[in-house]
């Protein structure tokens, strides 16, 4: 993976099939999750790779989507949060007046990066006028990955970057049965990671100062 660079007016980053893949998968779950229609029939899947490792790639976020399926989802509050915590009625009136725009907003922003994403090639490209918006479009997935993974400090962050070390010091040193790793929290966790660098990229590159980006830091991988 390596981040967006500026070329030619458009943010570029270049991600290898797999990679895609688990994009454009999580783009559209989340699309579903935020009431949108099924982003073509599934999401891109790399053909040269055969269907025991395809399944693999998408056993973890098959998981996803089914917590993510769960009346009063934490993750939609944090897509979509109350105006007031402390007044109800306020809150629930907001909602009702800006809720549906909100939704139509997200899903359309997730479609177009779903759609990206399905082209053929190593290379993303987002035009320069949409580099704000498709930033915007990666918090929603980070928002509801981090609702997952139960992100909800500095402190539970640093907790799940230290997992992901783990994991990785086990699977270098052939010791990933002794060592205490949840494998599906260490690949969401490398995935969100991932796409928080991605982000970073892009808003360097929004605001000019993109044009050192470079390869993504080790684990950024998905």
């Amino acid at each position: 993976m390596k981040g967006f660079t500026a070329r030619e007016g458009s943010a570029v980053a270049e991600l290898d099939d797999e990679e895609r893949m688990v994009i454009a998968r999580i783009v559209a779950d989340v699309g579903l999750l935020l009431g949108g229609e099924q982003f073509g029939m599934d999401a891109p899947v790399d053909r040269d790779a055969g269907l025991d490792d395809a399944d693999e790639i998408l056993r973890h976020l098959r998981g996803l989507a089914e917590a993510l399926a769960e009346p009063d989802d934490p993750a939609v509050l944090r897509l979509l949060p109350s105006a007031s915590r402390e007044d109800r009625e306020i809150a629930d009136e907001f909602r009702r007046l800006t809720e549906s725009d909100l939704r139509d907003l997200k899903v359309e922003r997730l479609r177009t990066m779903w759609e990206q994403l399905s082209e053929d090639g190593p290379e993303w490209e987002v035009a320069s006028g949409d580099a704000m918006s498709t930033a915007a479009a990666l918090t929603d997935l980070r928002l509801v990955l981090g609702s997952r993974l139960r992100l909800d400090s500095d402190e539970d962050a640093e907790r799940l970057h230290t997992e992901i070390d783990l994991a990785t010091h086990a699977l270098e040193t052939d010791d990933d049965e002794t060592l205490p790793v949840d494998p599906e929290r260490v690949w969401l966790g490398m995935l969100y990671q991932a796409l928080t660098w991605l982000q970073e990229s892009l808003v360097q590159y929004a605001i000019g100062a993109g044009d050192g980006a470079d390869d993504g830091p080790e684990g950024a991988d998905v």
